[in-house]
């Protein structure tokens, strides 16, 4: 779905507030606590000191205890004014081993090259394609399972965004618009299973897995990051 300048703006008015609640996170001692507790205080900060909403409150019920050693896909949503914007950030708890810093890296490199594909005339195949091929050189799989999609006044609108595929296929990008790129790389091989619960998704053979997202919108002349924090840089 095409937005208008002044959609965007609004877009994008949500987006620097959704930035606001990850640097409102990366202050926090983050080991120890469970992740209720965290939508606990995530949710807290939204509705009292941005005065927005949760998009996604409800949803989910099930909370785990973060140790060092952990790593976790913070994945939260923000409505202002009628608009939704959608992003997360994998943080790593207490102490890491480089492996999984170096699956957090690359996957945090493969949103970036999803994002620079992204200009008027471009397909939207060529955003699978630049994430699947980073992910691959490092030895890394891209799950298929979960896509991007389109966002804006709903959570989910058209167009799937695929981060995987054939550079020169699909969708063809147009300035006005909007939707999420959220690449989830494994170190193993590409297939989850969600267990018995019906909520709680693993890789298939046991190793771990990462995630980034932002909401970007498709500008005259190539790409704006709606979602952008205030400790990356253009182009990361």
């Amino acid at each position: 779905m095409i937005k208008t300048p002044a959609e965007i703006a609004l877009m994008a008015e949500a987006g620097r507030l959704l930035a606001s609640v990850f640097t409102h996170l990366d202050a926090m001692t983050l080991e120890g606590l469970s992740t209720l507790e965290i939508d606990r205080r995530v949710e807290a900060f939204i509705v009292d000191e941005l005065k927005a909403r949760p998009a996604s409150k409800g949803q989910y019920g099930y909370g785990f205890v973060l140790n060092s050693g952990d790593i976790v896909n913070l994945d939260i949503t923000l409505e202002k004014d009628g608009f939704i914007a959608d992003s997360s950030k994998t943080y790593l708890i207490g102490s890491v081993g480089p492996q999984a810093r170096r699956l957090v890296r690359t996957t945090y490199e493969a949103l970036w090259k999803g994002i620079q594909a992204v200009r008027p005339g471009a397909k939207l195949g060529d955003i699978g394609f630049a994430i699947e091929r980073h992910a691959k050189q490092a030895g890394y799989s891209v799950v298929r399972d979960y896509c991007g999609h389109g966002i804006g006044r709903e959570m989910h609108e058209e167009p799937q965004v695929l981060h995987f595929g054939k550079a020169g296929t699909g969708v063809t990008l147009r300035e006005g618009m909007t939707f999420t790129i959220e690449p989830m790389l494994n170190q193993g091989v590409r297939t989850v299973l969600t267990e018995d619960d019906g909520w709680t998704v693993v890789t298939s053979d046991g190793k771990l897995s990462a995630q980034f997202e932002h909401t970007v919108a498709v500008t005259k002349d190539g790409v704006r990051v709606l979602t952008l924090r205030p400790d990356e840089k253009r182009g990361a």
